[in-house]
């Protein structure tokens, strides 16, 4: 089998693949740490042990899942109790929970969602909270 227009048609993969390749160019070096999640509102400052429901790194890599299993019993099963973990109790809820002691959205929340990319649909339901500027 004979190559017709040969040059052309490998002339034409490279650019091809140049094409292809520039954003790995763009953005080769360009590493950015992940950001680290401020814990210093008034409420945990407060607290003589700082212990939230779950250990620090299962919540940073599951937390959507636990506001869902949350969301899920309250909501569709009409399940309100209180979870006790290590003798404190703890309200599954997103306001009533959570923001109480994570009073900082935009430095807590907001930061690392921007960092992975991702649109969480909590305010689809929820008011946002408030912040105190300091």
């Amino acid at each position: 089998m004979k190559l017709y227009d040969g040059g052309k048609i490998i002339f034409g993969l490279i650019i091809f693949l140049g094409l292809i390749t520039i954003p790995f160019y763009f953005n080769a070096g360009k590493a950015v740490a992940p950001p680290k999640p401020k814990l210093d509102t008034p409420v945990i400052q407060a607290l003589a042990v700082k212990e939230c429901v779950k250990p620090k790194e299962i919540m940073r890599a599951e937390h959507m899942r636990i506001l869902d299993d949350w969301r899920n019993s309250v909501v569709r099963e009409d399940d309100r109790q209180k979870i006790v973990i290590g003798g404190k109790e703890f309200t599954k809820s997103l306001q009533n929970g959570c923001l109480k002691c994570h009073s900082n959205k935009k430095d807590f929340c907001d930061k690392c969602h921007t960092y992975m990319a991702v649109n969480p649909y909590c305010w689809d339901c929820h008011f946002t909270p408030k912040e105190n500027k300091s």
